[in-house]
């Protein structure tokens, strides 16, 4: 069944009958790459419920983009202190604005997510939110260390019970065996769902379609209370036709929805890409709603699938949790002819020559200093200006000037030290990369076309 067909029939009352008030009100907005300006509607933030009848917003917080002291990230500054005070203000605009579910991870941001987390939800009373985090034992998964971590997250967090908790990023061959079966992790997880310290238990997936059969027939002896994904309106068809080892969403979504099992959405906007498309994307968006952000399309297509009980955004600046708090109070369904033009977008997107990259952070840091995220974030943003000289197909006049944009950007955003041509191809970070990169092999690619420019006598 194609993705139009699947949503014709659920348009009409996917999210009219979810949305409740909460109180929006109108902030002074500002305007970010990507993302509108703009009143936000008051009192319309859409909700789902969960197994246990828990309201859920639909718009997620995820806790692993936030903002360093003096600018930046931790990829420019790996010494950076998360500004605490700048998380506060941006959770509590989320908070009072209706966002109550926040995702986190003991792995997140060098590992300092979840104390930050904690400290600004700890502001706020237990009842107004639901805090998600994981079992990140992908390095060390012995029953030593996955229970040192499970009681730290408690600590951090500042709770006395996790709503909702992940087995973290399972996929490759046998990783759910070894991480949470044979060294008896997910039994301990039972009892402790049992005692009520876990309220939800689930997993989040990247990897092996025979790895996630495996674990979704588990929900018979398990009882899976949600599952978390990845899923946009490119990844809904093209997920593996971009990095083979991908699943597409529709096949995801469709076993779980068979299950009834609730599903949490992580990358909506695919690593931020679908929020900053390249022209030629964008101006087919802009050009139907001018008005509209282009992250905004990405909600609206995830709001339209009742299976799914919230999506987690990686906000990182206040304009990105105003505009996405806009997109969702409330969600406003997608028309026929707008699915259309998505799937159009989606289309054109999957065929262009992008380096899937979500800037994750999970191969950081390299065993060699390479700023891998921000390598491939400057090779997408030059092939999406236009700044990629292919030789012999372009005007030679044009050719100069993208040959002289790439290089000089490349140098002005990543650090010589830390550039391609510093891999070895050792692969430590094959093992950690979810959407499946041939990182080494990329590496090489942009080394050897940068070298080809730096000796280029065009």
């Amino acid at each position: 069944m194609d993705r139009r067909t699947f949503l014709k029939g659920l348009a009409g009352a996917t999210v009219t009958g979810t949305a409740l008030a909460v109180g929006c009100k109108n902030p002074n907005s500002t305007h970010a790459e990507g993302y509108a300006a703009g009143e936000v509607p008051e009192g319309q933030m859409t909700y789902r419920t969960d197994t246990h009848g828990e309201k859920v917003s639909l718009l997620g917080f995820g806790m692993m983009r936030l903002p360093v002291e003096g600018g930046g990230s931790l990829r420019d500054n790996p010494d950076a202190k998360l500004d605490q005070e700048q998380i506060n203000q941006m959770v509590d605009y989320a908070i009072e604005h209706g966002v109550n579910y926040f995702d986190t991870a003991p792995v997140y941001l060098r590992g300092m997510s979840e104390e930050a987390t904690g400290i600004a939800l700890a502001r706020h009373p237990r009842e107004k939110w639901l805090i998600a985090t994981k079992m990140s034992n992908f390095r060390n998964w012995t029953w030593e260390a996955s229970k040192k971590m499970y009681y730290e997250s408690f600590e951090k967090l500042q709770v006395d019970h996790i709503d909702y908790y992940l087995l973290h990023s399972f996929g490759g061959k046998d990783d759910f065996q070894k991480r949470f079966l044979d060294n008896g992790v997910l039994d301990f997880l039972v009892k402790e769902r049992e005692a009520g310290r876990i309220r939800n238990l689930g997993w989040s997936f990247h990897g092996l379609q025979e790895e996630f059969d495996k674990v979704v027939a588990m929900h018979d002896k398990y009882h899976w209370d949600f599952a978390q994904i990845q899923m946009n309106y490119v990844d809904w068809l093209y997920a593996h036709e971009i990095e083979e080892e991908n699943v597409n969403a529709n096949y995801l979504y469709g076993e779980l929805d068979k299950r009834e099992i609730p599903i949490v959405i992580m990358e909506p906007l695919l690593g931020g890409r679908l929020a900053t498309l390249n022209d030629q994307l964008a101006h087919q968006l802009k050009e139907r709603e001018p008005n509209r952000s282009l992250a905004s399309w990405a909600f609206r297509y995830i709001g339209m699938y009742p299976r799914i009980m919230t999506s987690l955004s990686g906000m990182s600046a206040m304009e990105h949790v105003e505009d996405n708090v806009r997109s969702h109070c409330p969600v406003e369904p997608l028309t026929d002819d707008e699915m259309a033009l998505l799937e159009r977008v989606a289309d054109q997107y999957a065929h262009f020559p992008i380096i899937p990259c979500t800037t994750c952070q999970y191969c950081m840091p390299c065993p060699y200093g390479l700023d891998i995220p921000g390598i491939f974030a400057h090779y997408n943003k030059c092939l999406g200006e236009g700044n990629i000289a292919t030789e012999g197909t372009v005007e030679q006049r044009e050719y100069r000037r993208a040959r002289r944009a790439f290089l000089t950007s490349y140098n002005k955003s990543i650090d010589r030290l830390r550039q391609a041509d510093h891999c070895i191809g050792c692969g430590e970070c094959l093992k950690h990369c979810p959407q499946h990169i041939a990182i080494p092999d990329k590496m090489r690619m942009i080394e050897d076309y940068t070298n080809k420019l730096k000796d280029s006598l065009v």
